[in-house]
């Protein structure tokens, strides 16, 4: 039952990366990205209103993209492909081999520039023997799970892997007025990967994916009326309740039945083509992939049943990606590696909106556009083994990164029509990192390194009825410092290893509201001139005695605005609220605290035992803490997502031999009521709440 710590290797690496084993992910049950945010310290991964689109920050870095067409100060990749549109990761967590949280600027080794880290997820790739298995997860709700996957050689030199996941039920939210529920997940995924050795310096390997996703949304809860005109919010009294509604006239405008729930109905499909070959003084990679989404989406946005804020949106998106590296062997003092990519997106996107029973606008919309992006970036790294245990590393990066939106258009149907010109913003941007690490005993190593990252610039991409909404927002940077360490005290036994911080902020890209006189305040993206974050992280693996492993981190961070002049929401919707009017007031914001989750706790503990020769046992404990969020900035009251701490548990057996397993679990075992996110239209101000108590079991089965 003796069982090392993972990850041994990295323990000499200078990074605060947290690395997430396969074995974890399925004990924490990590199904989706955002549940990613549980198991890693300063991590934060919402749902966009509630949607499958993602905003991912890390250390308080981060971009909350309402309509999905910037790219991310977080970027994730899929077995080393950039995704630049954050849903396109939608139901690929099945079948995965690792995950691998980065934070800081990054772009150095591989992909490409930006400030705040990056999300890499790993898929289990085709195996020499034959394997094969499948999870049966049924819980509350009628939710249900199963995942499958069959591996093996078709020849000497050709292996296979195709894995696959379903999932249905769950829905937990209802309607009070009518009992129907919301929230099923309806949602298959198919992955295959196909790897060809011809000799023994050689590997092709081409992979596939195809995900359908029909799941229904989670619906926001209103918690503040913005409008003094409308009717007062509904009065709930149960945390799953909620409204919803949709139009006939809006259903027909659309396209889509009368009975819609707020959900979605997407097609995701990608392909990839990996070539490696070991030169001898070097290894030579290429990476190539093409990657699209057809999204279309209903949200109602007001968060209860009224025609004042409900929004149907298309996305037709694609994005070839092709990278090339050349890297140095292992084995040499002198490590080096070169490398470029590139990647081009193409974008249309309409989205609907349903004002008609809003006083202050009283029509339904469309607007479109199309928006095309090119990337083009180069990278060199170098590290130097000196003697007694110090090493000496470094990279360069160079990105130009061209973006264009074009045929703009918006109609406020029996109202008005508007056209705008088409807008571009190119970026060219030069990021450098430099460090030293000291390998002090063979099981303490301590680094420091200073890094620059960059972030191109993009576009507002909402209800746009003014030209200078289109106007882009320029690119930002983080200029890093950070202490670390890396220590097995007592191998086996005890492992430490924590991080320090510094973040010098420019031009923070984020989003804020603009005021349009006698329409309301819509979304647009500023520059915050500089910010200023700090914080210290922690993860520390404990084996205190036999049968007993626990597992703890601890991420602190606090950001503060040092310049930043902007609309004061609160006050604007407060003054709207008493008079009908919107009046524009304005704040400085210098001095005040970011608002990320100040403290951030996860870890887990499992008592492993063998209660019978070739039979094991496992109970385990596993809680995570955040703390409160402001959502804009200052953010107080409903403007603040308050604290939270959420606790599961499971209990497993099965052989040693891992032929099969059978598990028990609960998440949410308190059945804690929080928040994941907020969100607002034009009369709400809205929290999209997280899931209630689930109760589940699970049946896996491997050869």
């Amino acid at each position: 039952m003796a069982r090392q710590f993972a990850f041994t290797r990295q323990q000499q690496v200078a990074d605060s990366n947290t690395r997430i084993s396969a074995d974890t992910l399925v004990q924490r049950r990590v199904v989706a990205v955002t549940d990613l945010q549980a198991l890693a310290p300063n991590l934060t991964i919402q749902p966009m209103k509630g949607t499958q689109s993602v905003n991912y920050h890390l250390r308080g870095v981060g971009f909350d993209d309402y309509y999905e067409n910037n790219m991310s100060s977080v970027m994730v990749y899929l077995d080393d492909v950039a995704y630049p549109f954050s849903s396109m990761t939608d139901g690929m967590m099945f079948d995965i081999a690792g995950v691998d949280i980065a934070p800081g600027p990054t772009g150095f080794t591989h992909g490409m520039a930006d400030t705040g880290g990056e999300v890499s997820l790993h898929t289990a790739d085709p195996t020499p023997q034959w394997h094969g298995g499948i999870t049966e997860d049924i819980a509350s709700y009628a939710r249900s799970r199963t995942t499958g996957y069959v591996s093996g050689p078709l020849s000497d030199t050709v292996s296979f892997r195709i894995a696959a996941s379903t999932s249905h039920g769950g829905g937990w939210q209802y309607n009070p007025t009518n009992g129907e529920h919301l929230g099923d997940q309806d949602q298959t995924s198919i992955r295959a990967k196909l790897k060809w050795t011809p000799d023994d310096k050689t590997t092709v390997m081409i992979g596939g994916h195809w995900t359908t996703d029909k799941s229904e949304l989670i619906n926001g809860n209103p918690v503040l009326n913005l409008d003094p005109s409308w009717q007062k919010l509904p009065t709930y009294t149960s945390y799953r309740q909620t409204e919803w509604d949709i139009r006939p006239q809006f259903a027909k405008l659309i396209g889509r039945p009368d009975n819609l729930k707020p959900s979605e109905d997407n097609i995701f499909w990608g392909a990839d083509v990996r070539f490696v070959r070991d030169l001898n003084f070097a290894k030579f990679q290429s990476v190539s992939a093409f990657e699209t989404e057809r999204q279309s989406e209903y949200s109602d946005e007001d968060g209860y049943d009224a025609a004042t804020g409900d929004t149907y949106r298309n996305v037709d998106a694609t994005a070839f990606s092709q990278e090339v590296k050349l890297l140095s062997r292992e084995d040499r003092k002198l490590q080096w590696g070169v490398g470029m990519y590139y990647l081009r997106s193409q974008m249309h996107q309409q989205f609907f909106s349903d004002f008609t029973q809003y006083i202050g606008r009283g029509y339904m919309s469309n607007t479109y556009y199309d928006q095309n992006q090119q990337t083009f970036s180069q990278y060199v790294n170098v590290s130097y083994k000196l003697p007694f245990g110090i090493k000496l590393f470094g990279g360069l990066n160079h990105e130009s990164d061209d973006r264009q939106i074009f045929n703009y258009h918006t109609i406020q149907y029996g109202h008005a029509s508007y056209s705008f010109l088409p807008e571009g913003t190119l970026t060219n941007q030069l990021g450098g990192m430099l460090g030293i690490q000291k390998q002090i005993r063979s099981n303490l190593m301590m680094y420091f390194k200073i890094s620059k990252g960059f972030k191109p610039g993009g576009f507002a991409a909402n209800n746009t009825v003014r030209q200078e909404q289109l106007k882009p927002f320029k690119p930002e940077s983080v200029l890093s410092y950070e202490l670390g360490f890396k220590s097995d005290p007592i191998p086996g036994k005890l492992r430490l290893n924590g991080a320090a911080f510094y973040y010098d902020y420019h031009n923070q890209q984020q989003v804020e509201s603009f005021l349009l006189p006698n329409y309301g305040m819509l979304g647009a993206y500023v520059n915050i001139p500089h910010s200023n974050i700090w914080g210290v992280e922690f993860n520390a693996e404990i084996h205190p005695f036999r049968h007993l492993y626990i597992n703890q981190n601890l991420g602190y961070q606090r950001g503060t605005y040092s310049v930043f002049n902007a609309l004061d929401t609160t006050r604007v919707n407060n003054y709207h609220s008493a008079t009908g009017i919107y009046k524009a007031f304005y704040k400085d914001y210098s001095g005040e605290d970011m608002g990320s989750p100040k403290l951030t706790l996860s870890g887990s503990a499992a008592y492993r035992i063998q209660p019978i020769p070739k039979y094991e046992a496992e109970l385990g404990l596993n809680w995570s803490y955040r703390d409160s969020q402001a959502m804009t900035p200052g953010g107080n009251g409903v403007y603040r997502l308050p604290p939270y701490f959420l606790l599961g548990s499971y209990a497993s057996f099965g052989p040693t031999s891992k032929m099969w397993s059978v598990t028990v679990y609960a998440t949410n075992l308190l059945n804690r009521q929080y928040s994941l996110t907020s969100s607002s239209d034009t009369t709400t101000y809205q929290h999209v709440p997280g899931e209630p108590r689930f109760v589940g079991g699970r049946f896996s089965f491997n050869m």
